[in-house]
């Protein structure tokens, strides 16, 4: 079971220039493609004046959703080797866009992967990389009078509190690791065998 993924905790950027040319490299976290999207295109907007903006992204907790974009470069001389960079740190929810600035002259194939390959590490390198672990949301529901036994269970779990109702019918809602999933159940079951009233529901 993948309990946790690596990611990069904030924006980083690296710089490769080659024979005039500027290749600025845009690391960024990020957790769908709309936000991949909503990047790309400030990048675009903030960047108007540059030749290419070649980008590689890297989506979900086990990496299986990727895409990589050359943006009018020759095929797989962009898009590839940034994508490749983003795999092999054995990062997810990543996304790193490079900033062509043209300098006149070409570099050819293989000059064009190592630009955009050496950017993104330099990107890569400078990066804040984070451990998170994968989390599943539930909701606990019980009785008053069982309060001090979900309270433990929230503890002891390492369950994350996101929302809580305390009424004659009480419910918690949180986040919790997904490797603790299975006791959580086992542990309701066994206060429910004991006579205590707790109902969790996976979400």
């Amino acid at each position: 079971m993948l309990t946790s993924y690596k990611t990069i905790k904030s924006i980083s950027e690296g710089l490769y220039k080659e024979k005039g040319s500027k290749f600025i490299a845009l690391a960024m976290p990020v957790t769908n493609t709309d936000e991949v999207d909503d990047e790309i295109t400030a990048i675009k907007k903030q960047y108007h004046d540059a030749r290419h903006h070649c980008y590689a992204y890297v989506l979900d907790y086990d990496a299986d959703v990727f895409r990589a974009n050359d943006d009018g470069e020759p095929n797989h001389s962009a898009g590839d080797p940034i994508l490749g960079q983003i795999k092999s740190f054995g990062l997810t929810n990543t996304l790193v866009v490079v900033i062509r600035y043209f300098g006149g002259t070409k570099l050819g194939v293989s000059g064009l992967i190592n630009a955009y390959k050496s950017a993104t590490r330099e990107a890569l390198e400078k990066s804040s990389i984070i451990t998170r672990i994968i989390t599943k949301h539930l909701t606990l529901r019980f009785p008053y009078q069982s309060t001090n036994e979900a309270m433990k269970l929230v503890n002891d779990l390492d369950i994350k509190i996101t929302n809580q109702l305390f009424d004659n019918t009480c419910q918690l809602d949180g986040d919790i690791p997904v490797q603790n999933l299975e006791l959580a159940v086992e542990k309701v079951k066994l206060l429910n065998n004991l006579g205590v009233e707790i109902i969790l529901i996976e979400s």
